[in-house]
């Protein structure tokens, strides 16, 4: 077995006793506020965190990619109007498109 094999597999073992131990927790600990509030905001800080790296980054350095930053500004627009998720997807997926295709990016 290769090593990333290994790690994939070590990998997949980590997420399910992650998950495991989220779904052994005892009822007193989620009845905490901090607890709750913690485990609303993580999400919400690691989804942000995520897109600016997407959005902004390219490899080890910073990129400032005018189709990526576009499609990030139409997908911002598309759920300022409430589209569904799946219609901001394809809103901003459509728009960084046709950025390159025109050759901006």
């Amino acid at each position: 077995m290769t090593g990333t094999w290994v790690a994939v597999l070590v990998t997949a073992a980590g997420c399910y006793a992650l998950k495991l131990t989220g779904l052994t927790v005892p009822r007193s600990v989620l009845d905490n506020p901090r607890v709750r509030r913690f485990a609303e905001l993580v999400p919400v800080a690691l989804l942000a965190a995520l897109t600016a790296v997407q959005a902004f980054g390219a490899g080890q350095s910073l990129s400032f990619d005018l189709a990526r930053l576009a499609g990030l500004g139409a997908a911002v627009l598309a759920l300022l109007l409430r589209a569904p998720f799946l219609v901001v997807i394809v809103v901003a997926a459509g728009a960084a498109a046709a950025l390159r295709a025109l050759g901006v990016a």
